[in-house]
């Protein structure tokens, strides 16, 4: 008897991540959340990355699966590609995370009960915010720089939006999300801008919902920046030539609706 599609679908991007990749947090995950299953994009790995990932599907009753890329394409088209097949397979809501789970995999369970409990919620955002009581670990480099990004974003999307760059989203299930991810993406390091872009510009062009409707950002209880991150600060200028792309393909010529008050 074939097993009835899980509730959630989690994507994982993965390029050469054998040093940092915890096999057995994802396998704890299984067995502690029946109704959410994993599938891995390996992006062209020249390391051990494949055979993880093959080690962990084939000892997961088809709960893992495993996508792999003969050439590294990017994570942009890596989850681009992952979310496209997680939302064409019915499952109810889909996202990704980071392979190095700098957002632990318990944090799932909060994001999606936004979706559960909040109808009108199409996107849950995971977002880097350091309250009290809470443990966010970031260098205060990468911090600050993502706190004049982040302005930039919120001046260009027309939203006060406080992290879109966190690696830990989740989205419900329909045709006006899997359209999202229909194309690829302009971008290569800021895609998750694109996105919101892509549902801004559908708000002229489909009637879509106003993105402060449908976008929900969560604070998270735990981030932790893992060592061995491929994302330099010398990447924040490339970003923000990046955002300039996005603007003038998507939100430029008036396309873009006023801010709300």
């Amino acid at each position: 008897m074939a097993r009835a599609m899980p509730k959630t679908v989690l994507v994982i991007p993965c390029f050469d991540e054998a040093s940092r990749l915890r096999p057995e947090a994802f396998e704890q995950s299984l067995q502690r959340d029946p109704e959410t299953d994993f599938f891995f994009v390996d992006d062209g790995s020249r390391d051990g990355t494949p055979r993880i990932l093959d080690d962990l599907a084939s000892g997961s009753s088809d709960r893992i699966r495993v996508l792999h890329q003969a050439t590294n394409r990017g994570k942009a088209e890596a989850v681009r590609l992952g979310m496209k097949a997680a939302l064409d397979g019915g499952a109810d809501y889909a996202g990704y995370f980071d392979a190095d789970l700098a957002t632990p995999l318990e944090e799932l369970a909060r994001l999606r009960s936004v979706l559960e409990d909040k109808n009108a919620i199409q996107m849950v955002f995971g977002s880097r915010v350091q309250l009290m009581g809470r443990t966010i670990e970031r260098r205060p480099l990468r911090h600050y720089l993502g706190r004049v990004f982040a302005t930039v974003v919120s001046q260009v999307l027309g939203l006060a939006v406080y992290d879109t760059q966190c690696g830990a989203k989740l989205f419900r299930s329909g045709p006006d999300i899997r359209r999202l991810f229909d194309e690829p993406f302009l971008s290569t390091w800021v895609f998750d801008v694109e996105l919101i872009a892509r549902w801004r510009a559908g708000e002229i062009s489909d009637s879509l919902p106003a993105a402060e409707r449908i976008l929900y950002e969560l604070p998270l209880n735990t981030w932790v920046d893992v060592a061995g991150s491929k994302v330099r600060p010398s990447d924040f200028v490339r970003a923000l030539e990046e955002i300039w792309r996005i603007h003038r393909r998507y939100l430029a010529g008036g396309a873009r609706p006023a801010a709300r008050e």
